[in-house]
């Protein structure tokens, strides 16, 4: 097989990795393309695998493990020859989702300024993290069943901040996860908007569990990426701790000590997949953890917000073998998608992370399952669907219909894990 790494060089694309100053350029995508391979056969799988590690000038957005799975890729114009001819001379198929990415992201930037204009908090567009912590701040002070907590630091000594809402003693305990990869924006509205129901909704099912679970609720766990996004990069994925010249970060979805780099992670730093270079290398995964676990014997679920995909996972990843409830755990999959889909009609797949999308080690809600022992854990891939040519930059209007048909089907999987008295009494 052809040596994709000798034939692309390893560029080590400045407009991408390295380190900026105050007054450094962002990251753009002009005339950057985006396209939907398919690997037919193991042979594809491999191609793919390789080139995706020949050059950081190949973004893989959705990368697969299996012949029939589907990537999105991210092509970065001077390489568009190397990639289609690649694919080409091996047979795999492909079509263009997006011919000019950079387009978009100057829409979501120009709506976003136009927003900040008018400075109210609310589910027509993203917040960057100083407007969402102000918020959050600003709940505490109107809701005594709020209170500000933090759930670690950051490499760039941010807070890891959420709120407890707690409307009685004794309830069970929620936890809820969200922004870990940093370019998934939708993840962190959903869960702000999940938060301001809980405490204003006058509908019988969401007050039920609002005021019988304790919610530990943390719109974004990896601050200095989420800040990145907004201010140099839309499409970073990573933390930004400093590691090699030219390269920041590692994966906080591969760096939980639970079977660490066993499974879909990377060595190579500057992959987006890059697992650290031991279990919680990076501060905001490990404080984050000491956290979690000063609530052993507490939480009862743990809940992780990603995008995108439309899907419902549970563990396992790092392995085929299925997790010791996992009958229960899919079927209250089953119950919670089908609940999900009445609203708008949106359709997701459910099941255990290795069979569902691919294997992958180091996750966090995985951490929660096998570690402390909380097992009712899921993961959401939130819109849009994998077909979509959106991907991460999910039009706000798409705001409000994730977050009501997500919290449709949380009052679901909350009420079919109490049916099978996974809260006691």
């Amino acid at each position: 097989m052809v040596d994709l790494r000798k034939l692309s060089g390893v560029i080590l694309s400045l407009v991408l990795c390295c380190d900026v100053g105050l007054g450094a350029e962002s990251a753009r995508y002009d005339n950057y393309r985006n396209y939907k391979v398919r690997a037919h056969s193991a042979e594809h799988v491999s191609v793919l695998k390789e080139l995706k590690e020949s050059s950081d000038s190949f973004i893989f957005l959705e990368h697969g493990n299996k012949a029939g799975d589907e990537y999105e890729i991210v092509v970065a114009p001077h390489k568009l020859a190397d990639f289609t001819t690649t694919l080409e001379s091996y047979g795999i198929s492909y079509y263009k989702l997006q011919t000019n990415l950079q387009q978009l992201i100057d829409e979501e930037r120009n709506r976003i300024q136009t927003k900040r204009a008018s400075g109210a908090f609310g589910w027509i567009e993203y917040h960057e993290l100083e407007e969402i912590y102000a918020w959050l701040d600003k709940l505490a002070s109107e809701y005594k069943q709020v209170e500000v907590i933090e759930g670690g630091r950051t490499f760039e000594n941010r807070k890891i901040k959420g709120v407890k809402v707690s409307y009685k003693t004794g309830n069970p305990g929620i936890f809820l996860e969200a922004g870990i990869h940093a370019r998934e924006w939708i993840a962190p509205a959903t869960a702000t908007y999940i938060l301001n129901q809980l405490l204003t909704s006058n509908d019988t099912a969401v007050r039920n569990i609002a005021e019988n679970y304790d919610w530990y609720i943390f719109p974004s766990v990896n601050p200095d990426g989420y800040v990145y996004t907004h201010k140099r990069d839309r499409l970073w994925r990573k933390t930004r701790t400093r590691y090699a010249v030219g390269c920041f970060g590692a994966d906080p979805n591969r760096n939980w000590d639970f079977h660490w780099h066993e499974q879909g992670t990377s060595s190579w730093c500057y992959s987006d997949t890059y697992g650290g270079p031991r279990a919680f290398s990076e501060v905001e995964t490990k404080t984050l953890s000491e956290y979690i676990q000063s609530l052993k014997g507490k939480l009862r679920t743990y809940i992780s917000f990603h995008s995108y995909s439309q899907l419902l996972l549970f563990p396992y990843g790092y392995t085929s073998e299925h997790a010791s409830n996992y009958d229960d755990l899919n079927s209250i999959a089953k119950a919670t998608v089908t609940s999900l889909a009445r609203r708008y009609g949106t359709q997701y797949t459910y099941g255990n992370v290795y069979d569902a999308i691919y294997p992958a080690s180091g996750a966090s809600f995985e951490w929660v399952y096998g570690t402390l022992g909380v097992k009712l854990a899921y993961t959401y891939e939130l819109r849009p669907s994998s077909n979509s040519r959106n991907g991460f930059i999910l039009p706000p209007s798409q705001i409000i219909p994730t977050g009501e048909e997500t919290l449709d089907s949380l009052v679901t999987l909350l009420e079919e894990s109490a049916k099978k008295g996974y809260y006691g009494n």
